[in-house]
């Protein structure tokens, strides 16, 4: 099975892909969790557990970039610039910044639609809960996704070395 690589850029060094591969198996467990909870018709439950999710799984994601606010801290001060030019040119909302639940609502008003979808589908029996889970999946997914994917753009302008662990 082919790798994903971030846009038409040139392959992702093997320590860079690594990284996403760990990544993309943490957002996918992560979000298994989130879609059985979105099958309980308890409204708000669902909301309450993706901003949660999102505000424990992306720092994590940060950090394992190298990419945590601490991690950039402790950068030289040239590095520390050249990671934040690298940062502000990608677009990146979350990347070297503390994740907070002001934050994580605004990345899921991205998608916002798919989560309204995912609230009304929600009471409908047995049907409407499936399609609950399945949006929350795929909605945290995406939301993930285009930050591993902002973060190994990162990684790759910069060749960071991987933090070790």
């Amino acid at each position: 099975m082919p790798t994903k690589t971030v846009s038409s850029s040139p392959p992702l060094p093997p320590e860079v892909e690594a990284i996403v591969r760990r990544c993309r198996r943490m957002v996918s467990q992560r979000a298994l969790l989130a879609a059985g909870v979105a099958t309980v018709p308890v409204p708000g439950l669902d909301w309450v557990t993706d901003v949660g999710i999102l505000i424990k799984l992306l720092p994590k994601i940060n950090e394992a970039f190298g990419l945590s606010p601490d991690q950039v801290e402790r950068l030289s001060p040239e590095r520390r610039m050249v990671v934040y030019k690298a940062i502000s040119t990608g677009g990146a909302m979350v990347i070297g910044k503390v994740i907070t639940r002001d934050v994580v609502l605004k990345l899921l008003k991205i998608v916002g639609v798919r989560l309204t979808t995912q609230q009304a589908a929600k009471y409908v029996p047995l049907a409407g809960q499936a399609v609950s889970a399945a949006l929350t999946y795929t909605a945290l997914r995406y939301v993930c996704e285009q930050h591993i994917q902002q973060c190994a753009a990162v990684a790759r302008q910069l060749a960071l070395p991987a933090p070790v662990e």
